[in-house]
């Protein structure tokens, strides 16, 4: 039977298990997914624990982990038009991403192109295309300046390259650890921590023109007040918090055409994923464990062999 990486309850890492499940059968607007790789992200130990996204409804457990996956189709659901046995594929599964075969819903499913790895599409349906509806829904113009915190994870590297493409200066908060990697993005890098407002305003004394926060907190506290117009923050990191300080949640499209975009932008070199470590199905749990200790830069990919 195949495997899936898998939480049994709520609670730390004590809860995760690799199992055997049958394998899932399309329903309609489903296709039967043979996975290849799928991407690691912090709201999926974020799950675990209990948390809980906007308007979605519990699931039972055991629950398989993962929010991202790319792969092979096997099998088709009724009403689904565009997809064929064989096709390369990459989206957000209902089944889940950890495992050898998962359910990939057709509308936030985009095929994957020829040029780009099963391992590099994976990680786009989440924090890329985070990035890219956040840049977007800001509607920067070039030379305007977007302050990003958490510049150096997987939603924030992608922030960065994509407002850079779009001629945007960027200033990329991130730990001190951090600091060439955001800068080989093309943002000014600023250490995150006490001070920080101040060392913004080092490098931008008239303030950011918006600010795509993803961390969240006293972060993102210190660096609102340095906008003209509060509702030029968005956050994907702490959206209630976000809200209080005038600004708004990332408004996600959740559809193929970005998924589109997204790898239009990295065949072509605009965007790259930085895949920073790949680790095997039976290695998850060590996945999840790099992700949780939030020091990573770039991307976590769970690869499937075929």
């Amino acid at each position: 039977m195949p495997k899936a990486y898998v939480f049994t309850r709520h609670g730390g890492p004590e809860v995760e298990a690799l199992i055997e499940q049958d394998v899932p059968v399309p329903g309609p607007g489903e296709l039967l997914v043979a996975v290849r790789a799928a991407g690691v992200n912090p709201v999926d130990w974020k799950l675990r624990t209990g948390y809980i996204r906007p308007g979605s409804e519990l699931q039972p457990f055991p629950t398989v982990f993962g929010s991202e996956a790319a792969g092979v189709v096997e099998g088709i659901g009724p009403d689904v038009e565009g997809f064929a046995i064989g096709d390369e594929v990459f989206g957000n599964p209902v089944t889940g991403g950890y495992a050898e075969y998962t359910l990939l819903p057709v509308a936030v499913t985009a095929h994957k192109p020829a040029g780009l790895s099963f391992t590099d599409a994976a990680v786009l349906p989440v924090a890329a295309a985070t990035a890219y509806d956040g840049v977007r829904q800001l509607g920067l113009t070039p030379g305007s300046t977007l302050l990003v915190t958490g510049a150096g994870g997987g939603v924030g590297a992608a922030a960065v390259q994509l407002a850079r493409h779009a001629g945007i200066r960027v200033v990329g908060v991130a730990g001190a650890a951090k600091k060439d990697f955001v800068e080989s993005l093309g943002a000014v890098h600023i250490a995150s921590g006490p001070g920080l407002a101040d060392r913004v305003r080092a490098v931008a004394p008239e303030g950011p023109d918006a600010v795509f926060d993803l961390v969240g907190g006293d972060t993102l506290r210190a660096v609102a007040p340095l906008l003209a117009d509060p509702a030029a923050l968005i956050s994907a990191g702490d959206k209630p918090l976000a809200v209080e300080l005038g600004g708004a949640a990332v408004e996600r499209a959740r559809n193929a055409a970005v998924l589109d975009e997204v790898a239009k932008l990295v065949a072509t070199g605009a965007l790259r994923t930085h895949v920073n470590r790949a680790f095997p199905l039976t290695g998850a749990g060590n996945a999840l464990r790099a992700v949780e200790s939030g020091h990573t830069l770039g991307k976590i990919v769970i690869e499937v062999v075929a």
